[in-house]
Formats: C-alpha cells, structure tokens, sequence
C-alpha cells in the first residue's frame, strides 16, 4: 500500500529546517528526495530552491497579504504558505491544483484549523497579484538578496553589481567535464547531439561543454561509465592551472565532493594523488565519485591546519587548495547561502584560509606549485588574502594569475558562463630567500 505523502508540506519543512535552523538544503533535500518518484524528486528541488531564490519577495507579499506573522507553533503554517504562492507565481501547476494541495497541507501539518486562513491568504494573493508583484519590482527587495551581501558585492564590484546580482538570482547552467581519457570533447559533443541533447563548447576550457538545458545525468550517454561529469565550467579551472604531470605527488585540499581530484586524475593519470577533507561524511562522496570514473587515489580525513597529523612528512609537488570560503560565486547553485551566511562570517572564512594556506606551504617542495582557489567574489577571501600571503613569504611568486599590485585570478558569475571562482598559482622558491 503506498504511503500518501504531501509534497507541500515537506517543501515547507525543508524551508523551515534552512531559515530557522540553519541547514543547507543541499545536505536536506537528497534523504527526503530518496523514496519519491522522479517527477516530485524535481518538483521539490524546485519548490525549495526556487523560494530560496526568491525569498525576500515571498516574505514582502505575505506581510501585505495578513495582518500579523504566523510565530511560534505556527510558523510552519508561515512556510507552507510560501510554497503556495511560489507555486502560483513560479510554476505550470494549475492554480486549483496549486491551491488544493497547500491547502491540505494544513491536516498534514496538524493545523486543520488554519486551512481557511491559508485559501483565504492564496486567494486574496490571486485577486492582487499583478498589483503586489509590480509594487515589489520598485523595491529594493527586488535584489533578492540580504542588505550586508548586497553593500559588500557593490564596494568589491561597483561597476559589475548589477550583473553579479543578475546572475546570482539566475537559474544556474549545467556545464559537462568529458573524460578525456575515454572521449574527446567533439566525440562526446556528436554522442550528445545523437541522444538530441542540444550542447555547445567552451570556448577556452578544453573539456567543458554547456548544455542548452539542464537534463537528468541519466539521460547523458555513458555517465554511470565515467566518460562526463557535471562540473562548472570554473570550477574547471582548477586542476587546468594547476597542471599535473605523471609521476608526480600531488595533493587536493578540501578535496569532497572529490570533482577536482577526478580531474587531476583524467589529465594526469599516473600521478599519485592524495585527497584531503575534513569532513568524514563528505569524504565518502570522494570515493563513490572515484568508483564511478574508475580511479584511484588516496583519501584521508584530516584538518588543512595540521597536515602534521595526517602527511606523514611527506612533500607535494603540487597543492590544489579549494579553500572553504563564503561560497558566494555559486548563490545560484546555492541561492540558500544568501540567507544561512552572515557579514561576520567573512572575517572567519578568511582567517581560516589563511591557516590552511600557511599549513599548505610548509609541506609543498621547493620548486613546487600551490593554487589557492576559492568560490568566492569577495576580495578579503580572494586577493586581499594572496597580497598578504605574498607579502609574508618571499619564496612564493605568482604564476599566469595577475602580479604582485592585482593579485590572482579573479572570475565573476554570469548568465552564459561558469561560477565566480577565484584562482592564484603560485611557485615556491628552490632556495631560501
């Protein structure tokens, strides 16, 4: 007998465990995905991505919509009401279906009381909504983004505001990695272009392709055979700049979900790779993303800041250091980071960084290279954090990633493009200055 579940209500839940409890849905959605069917495996990723996109309007029309905010016990009531008007403004759904489902979300939520204050607020919002949503597009809440993140984006980037705030409140493209080691990027353009999987290339990334529209991995041929990974186009450039040869030692920091350590491995197959992450649960994906493309590499929990607990006193010839950063280059990967980020945290990324950066190059080998590299826009984590890095370590000269006054690499999301991401090669010394 199946289980009747209803998905307005796990979207709501799901709402409600990012903006009350801080979790990100990226961790959230795929357990509570796990025993739905495909169609509504999509809808819910819609449905909570999509409020995440959009929240500050959501949250305007429902203070225009009642007179008080549900609080307390309430507050799911709150979210459910979210996902009704998202449906209504976002979605195909027919507004009947719409309204029916969020409304019995309300005996779902053991709230069967508050389902006529639910049709009521949804169906007010349908007589006004042309007026609400012109009203909200003269607002500044039209930005869809929180006021600290909108001063740092227009202090760091006065001159490209608008389109990183554009970009960010974009649905994200779906860039592919070929394997070279089974495919070239043509070969695998003409497999897509068989199953009519409509794609172009990069034009300077030699494995990247973009697809015209996001489709399901397993529409894409030979995936479970590791001949392509999903992987953004900056991200790409990681393990491109960092260049690895076989016979070479080398080390990816902040290693999971393990993309670039897979990368590493398809140009330079013979290499001796070791990955690192803190985090044991996300350390596994390194290893099921291994398995899937048939690779092998070293994989170890351990903490960037004491690689003398884990390194075994060994020395890298090369350190790609993917730095835990603010993530936001990836908002519209991610657009729940918008609202579990705060202003303070930025000092603490930064701090953080430069301890891992320090601990990396102790135990890089004279002669060798580190790219630091970060999924951030912001220049305290980015090149104000390589300037004092350089100006604190004479042995270390950047590489292909800007001089000493504009320090580093840095990538800004746009619409046809890949990710913010920032880069910074840099050679260490052979000798001791």
């Amino acid at each position: 007998m199946k289980t009747h579940y209803n998905l307005r209500v796990i979207a709501a839940k799901a709402v409600a465990q990012v903006l009350d409890q801080g979790q990100p849905l990226g961790a959230l959605l795929p357990p509570l995905q796990a025993s739905l069917n495909e169609k509504d495996r999509a809808l819910l990723q819609e449905l909570c991505f999509g409020i995440m996109r959009v929240l500050p309007q959501l949250e305007w029309i429902l203070r225009q919509l009642m007179e008080k905010p549900l609080t307390g016990k309430q507050r799911p009531v709150h979210y459910l009401l979210m996902v009704g008007l998202y449906q209504l403004i976002y979605t195909r759904i027919p507004a009947h279906a719409a309204l029916a489902e969020t409304v019995e979300g309300a005996v779902a939520l053991k709230r069967p009381q508050l389902k006529g204050l639910i049709n009521g607020v949804l169906r007010q919002f349908q007589r006004q909504q042309a007026a609400l949503l012109a009203e909200a597009a003269q607002l500044d809440i039209r930005h869809l983004h929180p006021s600290w993140l909108q001063k740092r984006i227009l202090a760091a980037w006065p001159a490209q505001y608008a389109q990183i705030i554009d970009a960010n409140n974009q649905r994200p493209p779906m860039w592919l990695r070929v394997n070279r080691r089974h495919h070239s990027r043509d070969a695998y353009l003409a497999l897509l272009a068989d199953a009519a999987i409509a794609a172009g290339a990069h034009p300077q990334l030699p494995d990247a392709i973009r697809l015209e529209v996001p489709c399901n991995v397993g529409l894409l041929p030979g995936f479970d055979r590791g001949w392509v990974t999903v992987q953004d186009a900056s991200a790409q450039g990681c393990a491109l700049l960092l260049a690895p040869q076989d016979g070479e030692t080398i080390l990816d920091l902040c290693a999971a979900p393990g993309g670039k350590t897979t990368h590493l491995l398809e140009i330079a197959p013979a290499a001796r790779v070791t990955a690192v992450d803190v985090d044991g649960q996300r350390a596994a994906r390194i290893h099921d993303n291994l398995q899937r493309l048939g690779m092998q590499a070293e994989i170890i929990i351990g903490d960037g800041r004491t690689p003398e607990d884990w390194c075994d006193n060994r020395l890298f010839d090369r350190i790609l250091l993917d730095a835990p950063c603010s993530a936001t280059g990836v908002i519209r990967r991610h657009p729940d980071i918008k609202w579990l980020r705060r202003d303070g945290d930025i000092a603490e990324l930064a701090e953080l960084q430069r301890q891992i950066l320090h601990a990396a190059w102790r135990i890089l080998k004279p002669g060798g290279t580190l790219l630091y590299a970060t999924c951030s826009i912001l220049p305290e984590e980015n090149r104000g954090q390589i300037a004092a890095f350089l100006a604190g370590h004479p042995d270390a000269r950047l590489q292909e990633t800007g001089d000493a006054a504009a320090p580093g690499l840095q990538c800004l999301p746009s619409p046809a493009s890949g990710d913010g991401f920032f880069y910074a090669k840099m050679i260490k010394g052979t000798q001791a200055p």
